[in-house]
């Protein structure tokens, strides 16, 4: 049987690019990532990927073809993915954004 708590202070930070780091946990397929930005981060490229999470920290802007959306501490993130849903995303709050995401492991 496998164990079902992940222990992100056990788990070392990854800087994946300037401004943003994570921690990743992956099991049977999926991944569990615990993400930071900091105002630092840009996004020059839209992504197409999809996105489940939840904001733990901060403040943070998606921006798609047609809108942008502000999301906050609290609120959950559910993006299709695809073309019709790529999207950039960047901290609002000024400081720090911190939050959840489930994704297929790559």
């Amino acid at each position: 049987m496998s164990q079902a708590k992940v222990d992100f202070e056990a788990l070392p930070w990854e800087e994946t690019v300037v401004g943003a780091r994570s921690k990743a946990f992956v099991r049977d397929g999926r991944k569990l990532r615990l993400v930071e930005f900091t105002d630092r981060f840009v996004e020059h490229e839209w992504c197409l990927k999809s996105h489940t999470g939840y904001v733990l920290e901060g403040e943070m802007e998606i921006t798609f073809d047609d809108r942008t959306e502000r999301l906050r501490a609290g609120d959950g993130i559910f993006i299709a993915g695809g073309e019709r849903q790529r999207h950039r995303a960047r901290v609002a709050s000024g400081s720090l954004l911190r939050l959840i995401l489930v994704e297929d492991a790559d």
